[in-house]
């Protein structure tokens, strides 16, 4: 276990629902142990932006009309510090339920049932679920607080903290329903298991390959990952099934990150914030390697959820075929670049085109965000959208354009938009 810390914003203590500006000198704490550029104004996946959301982005405007950072770069912290925020909603969740309480992450007392179920798959679990909810909280406590030191508006999801949550035996009783996520109703994509394991295919060069997934089931209905109520720890052999879906939900979430920053990288312009987004980044490879382990211990079993009905099952996953194979948990070689060149050992997908508005899509896709309200969507879409302004952006901001005029800048962003609904198209 790590040292206790003095208390700071966001989780009990750290209180994910204490608004920003009550924290910020609590943002800096020791160190511990443990969209595409042609989609930079693409159309949003909301039904509409609402009057919460229109005033979130407004503020945002005109904080970065007197910060320290370009636009462009605000928007590269702004937006994965929203992820984070979202990421340490749903991991204060599972510490809650099955991670280590003390003063550091607070504010659960712990599910005993599920805490068993989950040390099936790993006896260290508990430890691992605080340490990574820790390391999120401080993603986007350090972002925000970056981004406050520059003039520029943090990310602020508190608006939008309204989904009920587990209300079973562990969780805080004060964060029933003022949770940002949704862990009851997933769709888990589970094909990051094969493609870490393929030599021959790279979904940067080829974007339309299929990789199979380790759980197939998982990957279609919806599925809980945490106890919903006290009455989904009755059945010993369901509970299993729920601490397995939450075994494979660790890893996929955690890749997205590990692809997320360095994507995102490969478009800052600030020399800081690009090293922010590769110091970063790292740490959540070290997450996505951790739990990718940890994943291939979940016990074999076939399990209906009583409530819903809905079938899932997990296979043994100690087999021969190295694109199953679970001792196989280092990235294999694969193209990278340019097939003319050898294959290397990589993070992918790492290409930048269409990565913020993709790693929203997927959460969206996942089922994390069920119950959330069109003002939500609008808001983390129009980040995304911010964070991917890319090349044209990126050309205006060098002053290349100075003098044109606004019917040339009016035809370029046409060609932006035609150009990102074609690409969505493909996909």
């Amino acid at each position: 276990m790590k040292a206790i810390s003095n208390p700071t914003a966001n989780g009990s203590s750290r209180s994910e629902s204490r608004p920003l500006e009550d924290n910020l000198e609590k943002r800096i704490r020791p160190r511990k142990r443990f969209i595409s550029r042609r989609s930079f104004l693409g159309k949003t996946i909301a039904l509409g932006a609402g009057t919460v959301g229109a005033g979130l982005l407004t503020s945002i405007r005109t904080a970065e009309a007197s910060g320290g950072l370009s636009p462009g770069d605000a928007a590269l912290l702004r937006f994965p510090a929203a992820l984070e925020l979202l990421e340490a909603d749903f991991w204060i969740q599972y510490n809650e339920l099955g991670g280590i309480q003390d003063d550091e992450v607070p504010g659960g007392s712990g599910n005993p049932d599920y805490s068993e179920a989950l040390e099936v798959i790993e006896d260290e679990m508990g430890d691992y679920i605080h340490d990574n909810t820790d390391d999120e909280i401080t993603h986007h406590q350090f972002l925000n607080a970056y981004l406050v030191s520059k003039g520029a508006a943090p990310a602020n999801l508190d608006a939008f903290r309204t989904l009920m949550g587990s209300t079973a035996t562990g969780v805080n009783p004060d964060l029933i329903g003022h949770r940002l996520t949704n862990l009851t109703q997933l769709t888990v994509d589970t094909s990051w298991w094969t493609r870490y394991r393929d030599d021959r295919h790279n979904p940067d060069l080829d974007p339309n390959f299929v990789f199979k997934q380790a759980v197939p089931t998982l990957g279609v209905n919806q599925h809980t990952a945490i106890p919903r109520t006290d009455a989904d720890t009755s059945d010993p052999n369901f509970l299993q099934a729920i601490a397995n879906t939450a075994a494979f939900h660790f890893p996929t979430i955690e890749q997205g990150g590990n692809s997320l920053y360095p994507s995102l990288a490969q478009r800052a312009t600030n020399v800081e914030v690009l090293r922010i987004l590769i110091s970063i980044g790292p740490t959540e490879t070290m997450h996505f390697q951790t739990w990718s382990d940890v994943a291939g211990n979940a016990p074999p079993l076939t399990a209906v959820d009583p409530v819903t009905g809905v079938r899932v099952r997990f296979p043994d996953l100690e087999v021969e075929n190295e694109l199953f194979d679970k001792a196989l948990i280092m990235p294999e070689p694969c193209p990278f670049l340019d097939r003319s060149l050898p294959i290397v050992s990589i993070i992918r997908p790492t290409n930048t085109e269409g990565v913020a508005m993709g790693a929203l899509q997927f959460l969206t896709n996942m089922g994390l965000f069920i119950g959330q309200s069109n003002a939500f969507f609008a808001y983390m879409t129009q980040l995304a959208q911010d964070a991917a302004m890319g090349a044209l952006q990126f050309l205006t901001n060098m002053g290349l354009f100075i003098g044109q005029s606004n019917a040339f800048f009016a035809y370029m962003t046409q060609l932006a938009q035609d150009a990102d609904a074609a690409e969505r198209e493909c996909d």
